[in-house]
């Protein structure tokens, strides 16, 4: 068991190397604290129809600062976002965001990039001094959305260490599953699906667009990329 240990700490050291995924883990850490409302993975599985429906209302949003109509939004169309959103980042923030959600390094963003950048973004200003947020960000109607699936993230962190390791999904799918052979194996299939960079540990970031994936955005993005063809 120690060297599983050490290997988890090892990633979570290299996790922690930019300052805004210090920042990512500090705010899960402290919606941590408020525990999860979710029972079981299988009480989340049944949410997916709602939340798949919620983020293709966003399209439109998405669509409106893709200013160009090139069906991505590059970083200076980001800022403009942001400015009219009235979202409170500094430069150097709005940055580091555009990087860590461009997953395949393009300097561009697609829809799913851009929906875990919102929900990154809601997790950052989830401040009691900073109520007015949520609905300045052009989405209110997301509210419900970004809070189950920061409920969910909280639900499998059984530790509260802001990381969702592969025995604490082995255990998330198990209280659901009990019983069941396959539990086992649907709880590595859906690791893996998170653990994008397989290092073993899965932090928010990624935890959200494994769920992109899980909900269908992704065929968004492929409808559209047919309609341009």
């Amino acid at each position: 068991m120690g060297g599983v240990v050490a290997k988890d700490e090892s990633a979570k050291s290299s996790l922690q190397e930019t300052k805004l995924e210090s920042k990512i883990i500090e705010a899960v850490q402290r919606r941590e604290l408020k525990g999860s409302s979710m029972k079981s993975f299988n009480s989340i599985i049944l949410k997916f129809p709602k939340i798949d429906e919620s983020f293709r209302k966003c399209k439109t949003t998405f669509d409106e600062y893709d200013e160009d109509k090139n069906g991505t939004i590059d970083l200076q169309e980001l800022k403009h976002c942001f400015r009219k959103l009235e979202i409170s980042f500094t430069e150097e923030e709005i940055n580091d965001l555009f990087q860590a959600c461009d997953i395949n390094e393009d300097m561009t963003m697609k829809f799913n990039e851009f929906i875990v950048l919102i929900c990154l973004v809601y997790l950052l200003k989830e401040d009691p001094s900073d109520k007015d947020a949520k609905s300045q960000m052009g989405m209110p109607n997301l509210k419900a959305t970004f809070e189950t699936l920061v409920d969910t993230f909280v639900f499998l962190d059984k530790n509260k260490d802001g990381y969702v390791s592969k025995s604490e999904m082995v255990d998330a799918i198990n209280e659901t599953t009990s019983g069941e052979r396959s539990s086992g194996r649907i709880a590595m299939k859906r690791f893996e699906e998170m653990d994008w960079d397989r290092n073993g540990m899965v932090n928010f970031k990624e935890f959200l667009f494994a769920f992109t994936h899980w909900v269908g955005i992704e065929d968004i993005d492929d409808e559209d990329d047919d309609e341009n063809v």
